[in-house]
């Protein structure tokens, strides 16, 4: 079942959330290493407005256990998103240490920033389901277009991608990685 993320789901959704971090070689996960990465990740989303806050994603659950997570915002809220992030770590005496650098989106779109599902549940059609789930976020937010980055060195996402509808928008580097950038227009309700 695709339901709106929850406080109490910040656990398991860090966890899907940090096999991306590590796929993108990030120095922020080189520097804290993974357990102290984690532990940001699940005090941070139980803030709302954070990147991977509770509010800016839907989950796949399938018998108790979080299967799968989708993440996004609008491109406007760029700028804020982070900053949860940022105050906690001060609040930790880390100073300033950002996980991201670079820009991710492209003007006028709602960013789909992360999909994930857990190992023990791909092959089971749930990223196609989160996926198509991440409109609802998207005309939420009031938003008609939906961009997303996909590694270069990923050529089964981009298929999945494309077959969902998604197009070729331009290139964008994030963190020494090019990658794809891709949109496609929100689909009307399901």
């Amino acid at each position: 079942m695709i339901r709106f993320a929850r406080k109490e789901d910040g656990i398991a959704v860090s966890k899907l959330i940090l096999v991306i971090l590590k796929d993108m070689e990030l120095d922020f996960l080189a520097k804290f290493g993974e357990e102290k990465t984690l532990e940001v990740l699940a005090t941070c989303f139980k803030d709302p407005t954070y990147r991977f806050g509770y509010a800016r994603g839907l989950v796949e659950e399938i018998n108790g256990t979080i299967a799968g997570a989708v993440f996004g915002y609008p491109a406007n809220d760029e700028a804020i998103i982070d900053r949860p992030l940022e105050n906690y770590l001060r609040s930790q005496g880390v100073g300033d240490s950002r996980m991201f650098i670079d820009s991710e989106v492209f003007p006028n779109e709602w960013y789909l920033d992360s999909i994930a599902v857990d190992e023990r549940f791909r092959g089971q059609g749930i990223g196609s389901k989160l996926l198509t789930a991440a409109d609802r976020l998207a005309t939420h937010e009031g938003e008609k277009v939906i961009g997303l980055n996909v590694d270069k060195a990923n050529p089964n996402a981009k298929r999945l991608y494309l077959r969902e509808g998604f197009e070729d928008a331009g290139e964008i580097m994030i963190s020494g990685h090019v990658y794809d950038h891709m949109q496609r227009k929100v689909k009307a309700a399901r």
